[in-house]
């Protein structure tokens, strides 16, 4: 009876055990696999995304334009574009080598920049109160919105003669044509930026108590800072492309005075210098303020 007993017991443990355990194998096996393929997939976009990768397409792009630029100079390419004078790229980098030597250089460079500190520190203030203002304002907005829109597609060259006769010095003209076009991306990106504050939240706050002023600080200015950031990099740009304009006017240093000047004298090289470096101190520049607005945008990270 014992034995017997014994038997009974045991066989059905057995059976389900010899069905089970292949099953629970493959489904191990199964997840095993699906686990390795998410992991493989996970680290190939980590990798996508890596930043030395986007980089290096971005310098073999610079890399492959140089290259052209050097087959066409050197070749003479005569079809719709004419690169005949042109210098080709070794001749650019051997007189800008020479010129890394020359303190001229700098001071044209040095020139420039206290200009455009001048210009966008006076654009980004009077831009973003105007803006802010405009945006929390029906009636200042109906003032100021028509002479914005007369005087934005005015280009900074047209702007030239008449600033030459409204500003006693060559200095207060320039920086006034460079601050005029860093101002309008700006005060319209802000003013988009504080429009665009949805109405909810002002609700909201206003039915928790907070007063008008908190309201400004703590609702309306942290959710048009994305805009303001963005027009404050497209403005920093924008001064760079009328500083030129506004340097030509200028009969002494700056580096827009500068490729103005080589131009007049025939000295390509220095014609190619002198864009090139407009376009780096650009890039530079345009760079640190983004930097310089990612702690006042580090909420956006963390949502």
């Amino acid at each position: 009876m014992n034995h017997s007993a014994v038997r009974s017991v045991a066989e059905p443990e057995s059976v389900p055990a010899s069905t089970e355990t292949p099953s629970a194998a493959v489904t191990s096996d199964g997840q095993v696999d699906q686990a390795k393929r998410k992991t493989a997939s996970a680290l190939g976009s980590r990798l996508a995304v890596l930043p030395w990768s986007r980089y290096l397409v971005r310098v073999l792009s610079i890399i492959g334009a140089v290259y052209v630029w050097h087959l066409c100079s050197t070749s003479g390419f005569n079809f719709l574009v004419n690169f005949e004078n042109v210098p080709a790229p070794l001749v650019v980098g051997d007189q800008f080598m020479y010129l890394l030597g020359s303190d001229e250089f700098y001071t044209h460079i040095g020139v420039s920049l206290r200009r455009i500190l001048i210009s966008f520190a006076i654009a980004a203030v009077l831009g973003v109160v105007i803006g802010v203002t405009m945006g929390r304002s029906r009636v200042f907005t109906d003032v100021m919105m028509p002479y914005i829109e007369i005087l934005r597609p005015i280009p900074a060259v047209a702007w030239i003669p008449l600033a030459i006769l409204m500003f006693p010095t060559e200095e207060s003209s320039i920086i006034y044509i460079t601050s005029l076009g860093a101002f309008f991306p700006i005060v319209l990106s802000t003013l988009h930026g504080v429009e665009q504050t949805p109405e909810v939240y002002v609700r909201a706050a206003k039915s928790l108590g907070a007063k008008r002023m908190d309201i400004f600080w703590h609702v309306v200015l942290p959710g048009a800072l994305p805009n303001i950031m963005s027009g404050l990099a497209i403005g920093m740009g924008v001064a760079w492309f009328s500083l030129l304009a506004g340097e030509i006017i200028s009969g002494q240093y700056g580096i827009g005075y500068f490729t103005w000047n080589a131009y007049s004298l025939v000295e390509y090289e220095n014609i190619v210098i002198g864009m090139l470096t407009i376009g780096g101190l650009g890039t530079a520049s345009t760079w640190l303020v983004k930097q310089a607005s990612k702690p006042a945008l580090r909420w956006q990270e963390s949502e």
